[in-house]
């Protein structure tokens, strides 16, 4: 028997109020996550970090389609840190253009060096990250912004756990809100009740214009030799990722 092909959509029809439960779930555990943990307030201006990949996508969507239904405002723009090692092609650039001129969000591209002078030839998961992440702060901090959106889900939560605990013997996670500078600028992450498979059926489903980051570990790091780990214990118990998103005293 031959298998059904999966029906794909365009992300305008969403936009355009076309939105089926399972997506509308997606904008409601956000919207969730952003009550729960006071998130985002009316005039506040929030950097949304942009990778290019499925998370950040979704997330700029959530956050797009959420704001229409809100009685408060508030200013969202989006910025893709473009490794000048590795950019990005411009043909994806231009989709993810008219994506977020779609989402009516400001978007715009950062050229930077993924191999900064001062990591002396080191390179791993840890420094890249932090190169971002730096990258977005001076960002904000220059430009006013106070605090900056992050495309993290559950699944990154649960990873993030295991690698702490397992590798480091602590056991701490990824915050829904995290402070820097004492408090003058957070990161926030407004997808961190949402599983990572809900995202890639809506990547898939609504062709958002996602693109593969290169990224010289992408099959060798700890974090993916997690993912099959999570999804086991994830069939063990279904709610497997939301035991240990309530450990960490993060209750729904």
């Amino acid at each position: 028997m031959t298998e059904a092909v999966p029906e794909i959509h365009s992300y305008r029809e969403l936009l355009d109020g076309h939105m089926p439960p399972w997506v509308m779930r997606i904008v409601k555990n956000a919207g969730a996550s952003i009550n729960r943990f006071s998130m985002i307030g009316a005039d506040e201006r929030i950097l949304l970090g942009v990778s290019g990949g499925k998370d950040s996508l979704a997330l700029a969507l959530a956050l797009s389609v959420r704001r229409k239904w809100l009685p408060i405002d508030y200013t969202l723009d989006a910025v893709l840190i473009n490794w000048k090692e590795h950019p990005v092609p411009e043909h994806n650039i231009g989709l993810l253009r008219e994506y977020f001129e779609a989402l009516q969000i400001r978007f715009r591209v950062i050229e930077e060096y993924m191999h900064p002078e001062s990591f002396n030839g080191d390179f791993n998961c840890y420094l890249c990250s932090r190169n971002r992440r730096r990258i977005l702060f001076t960002i904000a901090d220059e430009e006013g912004y106070s605090k900056i959106a992050l495309g993290h889900h559950l699944d990154d939560l649960v990873e993030t756990s295991m690698i702490n605990l397992y590798f480091r013997g602590h056991f701490e996670t990824m915050n829904p809100v995290q402070d820097f500078f004492d408090g003058k600028l957070k990161i926030i992450r407004p997808l961190i009740q949402v599983h990572e498979n809900a995202l890639s059926r809506l990547a898939s489903a609504y062709s958002l214009p996602v693109i593969k980051p290169v990224c010289p570990y992408d099959q060798t790091n700890i974090r993916s030799q997690l993912k099959p780990i999570v999804a086991q214990l994830a069939r063990m118990d279904r709610y497997a990722r939301e035991h240990v998103f309530k450990a960490h005293g993060l209750e729904r």
